[in-house]
């Protein structure tokens, strides 16, 4: 019997996934507020449902790709007027968000699933619009051993690189860890050719030395920051992202919830999550993240 599957926020990244599952032949019942993102989701075959809570009773399993924790618990619950969707699901149905969210709503999300009758799994993405297209998504997963097992056909459809990290909320720790090293990274490797810049040297020649030294990363060897070295670089397509600055702002907001709640101290997490936030409050919001090259360049003096 094929595997039903409800698939709420069909929107940049959603549409896309829930379009693979269509074509990895799963039923797919999808729903959304944006009428764009309804008419898009029609015309790659899946089926809307008028509602959420329509969309979730018949299906096996539910996957939630949604802006903010928040909205991820509260479609959950639901209000005095509308029944949640834990509320309408059948029992044991599987949920999977897919959202970026932080830690202790994550786990707040599956402790509700599971008091509820149900299962619930955390599974944050990585690799944008054309992973989400590609379906070459890399997916970091929160939940049993037996929840992960059922899940991974699904995930195997949307992804090439799918990592159990371990229970509940483990998924969403993973991805704040790693856009933390991402953000950092990418400031590093901006301030870096912006004094080269300074000191006379060419973008080419600082890249062709880090990027073959302890200075290669992701951030310099795939989405360098100044145009011509990697051509495939937003920076080669006037920083069109990608990932934006907006988003990179709002992870390293989770990264610093994180923080606080365990009393870490990273001054560099920290200090990274206050220049993408000052970002994200101008151009940098829908531009790509390695735009900040830009900001750092303006705001730096000409001691001549």
């Amino acid at each position: 019997m094929t595997t039903s599957i409800a698939f709420l926020g069909l929107g940049h990244m959603g549409g896309p996934m829930a379009a693979n599952l269509v074509a990895a032949g799963y039923a797919v019942t999808g729903f959304d507020l944006m009428p764009a993102a309804v008419s898009s989701a029609r015309e790659a075959g899946i089926t809307v449902a008028e509602s959420a809570a329509a969309a979730v009773a018949s299906a096996d399993i539910v996957i939630t790709m949604l802006p903010a924790g928040r909205h991820v618990i509260s479609a959950y619950t639901g209000t005095a007027e509308e029944p949640g969707l834990l509320a309408v699901a059948r029992p044991g149905t599987l949920f999977i968000d897919s959202s970026t969210i932080a830690v202790d709503d994550a786990r707040a999300a599956h402790d509700l699933a599971v008091a509820a009758g149900h299962h619930g799994m955390d599974a944050p993405v990585s690799g944008g619009v054309v992973g989400a297209e590609a379906g070459t998504l890399a997916f970091m997963v929160g939940g049993s051993d037996a929840d992960f097992a059922t899940a991974l056909p699904v995930l195997e459809a949307l992804g090439k690189r799918i990592v159990h990290c371990g229970g509940s909320g483990l998924g969403q720790a993973a991805k704040v860890c790693n856009n933390m090293i991402l953000g950092i990274s990418m400031i590093a490797v901006s301030e870096a050719f912006v004094l080269g810049e300074k000191l006379g040297l060419s973008h080419q020649s600082l890249f062709d030395v880090a990027s073959n030294a302890s200075g290669q990363c992701w951030a310099l060897t795939t989405n360098c920051p100044v145009p011509g070295p990697v051509a495939a670089s937003p920076a080669n397509r006037d920083y069109t992202p990608g990932f934006t600055g907006a988003l990179m702002a709002k992870d390293l907001g989770l990264a610093e919830e994180a923080l606080a709640s365990t009393g870490v101290t990273a001054r560099m997490g920290s200090l990274a999550s206050e220049m993408y936030r000052r970002f994200a409050d101008g151009e940098g919001a829908t531009t790509d993240f390695s735009g900040i090259i830009n900001d750092i360049r303006e705001r730096s003096a000409d001691p001549t």
